[in-house]
């Protein structure tokens, strides 16, 4: 007697909605198809000589940037295998703030060499395997491709040195101008250790006209408003910082008072008036001359400031106000009255100065006096708001990659010449391997070649790009070529020596490009099934219909 087998038939696993996509055809190839894609868009903004993206937001912003960053992040990516990817690059952006577009086309890369092994009949686990492997050899080089550091004493020359090359991928040709800017701003925050170097102490304000040669750092802060009283200049003033209301307070309840004649009414406004007059006369005794206001500021408090000569403006924004009260070392008060000595600050400078026809308000600390500031100010310049926009985002990946630098002072050759020497170096790390690992470490090695590529390829065309790497492959095979790179320049044959013309990427960054790069690609690969619900909400809100009795 044979047994019954059921049949799987009418089998519901999942709610009425769902999706699954299973197999190599459904699952693997159509992931990598969309990693392949995302790596594609933002490949061509890779480099001095990328291209730039107009990216309109769901908001109607616009962006015109080649920062990756940016781009990925306003643009909202929905496919799940791609959400990999930008995950990856944003992990390298909070942990350097630089390098992100490296992560996406390494990542997009490494998965577009597995589609061929995989179509060939490799399992997924082998491709893993030899990824792994290869990560773990080509971080291993890594460490041994460092060619300088920065020096100890720090100055303004070798900082400036070390961060144009960063400054430079996103605003060729005006990179030296950027990065003195923001190695003097660094340089004038920065702490006994400079490990423990804030890149929130380097502060940027835009304001329109002009042009990249009128940008200047100010030892301070700078607020794009004019003070509230009439008080426009304070020097060597203690400082009282308010986060509530500077005026009347008002009751909880609402009361209601009979005023039966002028005398009444004189002497009802007149006990307000005294108790305001008490509060800001204590205020001036103790010596205040600026008050910082986080909230609306009233008539009668600002005329009894007026009499005091008390400096007075308002900060509304409570991120700029905690960090004033780090530039003038003050405690944020929640209750009017005169601050404690602790509980005051000081600044040497309060001045009310226009830029550009825009009147602006510097804090700021003299060198002369010796107090220390403890955040500067990188005022740009600019002639449209889009392009101050991405020069302020060129300041800020300076900044991410000096605070990378200052964790790890490890320098490696640039233009892509550590990529090109870690592709050589895997590859035959590969050779020497058995079993169908190997396979994926050689394939590895030629995804680390798309990064000198995309650099050639974005600075001369696509036909170029083949033949500079080829000619580098031919430069790092003879001895102590290590350091060769893609001259952009294109003086002889579109290569140069990196280390000669101070092309030097930090090599902290690139070891966390490689790392996360590989993660995401291994995460896309190890997964062999989608799933996905139906999305919440009911029935979309039908659309307003047209004026049917209009004519």
């Amino acid at each position: 007697m044979s047994l019954k087998v059921p049949k799987a038939q009418n089998l519901q696993l999942f709610k009425e909605g769902y999706k699954q996509y299973q197999g190599l055809e459904d699952a693997v190839l159509r992931n990598i198809q969309a990693v392949a894609e995302l790596s594609d868009l933002v490949r061509t903004s890779f480099g001095p000589n990328g291209r730039n993206k107009l990216v309109i937001n769901h908001l109607g912003r616009l962006f015109v940037t080649s920062d990756a960053a940016t781009i990925i992040r306003e643009i909202e990516v929905v496919h799940p295998a791609a959400k990999l990817l930008v995950m990856a690059s944003q992990a390298q952006e909070a942990e350097m703030g630089d390098a992100t577009n490296m992560v996406l086309i390494l990542a997009g890369e490494l998965l577009k060499k597995a589609e061929h092994l995989l179509v060939m009949g490799l399992h997924p686990s082998e491709v893993i395997k030899g990824y792994e492997l290869a990560s773990q050899k080509a971080l291993a080089e890594l460490e041994s491709l460092s060619c300088s550091e920065l020096p100890t004493p720090l100055t303004k020359e070798a900082l400036t040195r070390a961060i144009t090359p960063a400054i430079a991928s996103k605003q060729y040709g005006y990179e030296d101008t950027l990065a003195a800017l923001v190695a003097e701003a660094a340089l004038s925050v920065m702490p006994q250790n400079p490990k423990m170097f804030n890149v929130d102490n380097v502060r940027v304000v835009k304001i329109m006209g002009g042009s990249l040669a009128g940008s200047k750092v100010v030892q301070g802060m700078v607020f794009g408003r004019e003070p509230e009283g009439d008080v426009k200049k304070v020097t060597k003033a203690k400082v009282a910082v308010f986060t509530n209301a500077i005026d009347v307070a008002q009751t909880e309840t609402k009361g209601t008072v009979l005023i039966k004649n002028a005398d009444d009414m004189l002497n009802f406004t007149r006990g307000e008036e005294k108790h305001m007059e008490k509060i800001f006369s204590e205020l001036a005794d103790s010596g205040v001359k600026v008050v910082i206001g986080g909230s609306s500021i009233g008539e009668l408090a600002l005329h009894y400031l007026n009499r005091h000569h008390i400096l007075v403006l308002k900060v509304l924004s409570k991120f700029e106000l905690r960090r004033l009260c780090r530039v003038v070392d003050a405690t944020p008060l929640a209750r009017l009255g005169a601050p404690t000595p602790e509980e005051a600050g000081y600044v040497d400078v309060c001045e009310t100065t226009e830029v550009g026809g825009d009147r602006v308000t510097v804090l700021r600390q003299d060198a002369e006096s010796g107090t220390r500031t403890r955040t500067a100010t990188v005022v740009l310049r600019g002639a449209t708001q889009n392009h101050l926009d991405d020069l302020e985002r060129a300041v800020d990946d300076g900044v991410g990659a000096l605070k990378a630098l200052l964790r790890d002072p490890r320098l490696v050759p640039g233009a892509g010449a550590a990529e090109l020497e870690l592709a050589r170096r895997v590859d035959k790390y590969g050779v020497g391997l058995r079993g169908l690992a190997q396979h994926a470490v050689r394939r590895f090695a030629s995804a680390l070649e798309v990064i000198p590529r995309t650099i050639a390829e974005n600075a001369w065309g696509g036909a170029e790009g083949n033949e500079v790497v080829a000619r580098l492959y031919a430069k790092h095979e003879k001895a102590g070529g290590e350091a060769w790179g893609v001259d952009l320049e294109a003086e002889t044959d579109g290569t140069f020596s990196a280390t000669e013309h101070n092309i030097l990427d930090s090599l902290a960054a690139k070891s966390w490009a490689i790392k996360l790069a590989t993660e995401a690609a291994v995460s896309v690969l190890s997964v062999d099934s989608i799933i996905m619900s139906r999305p919440a909400g009911g029935p979309k809100i039908p659309q307003q219909a047209g004026n049917w009795d209009e004519d």
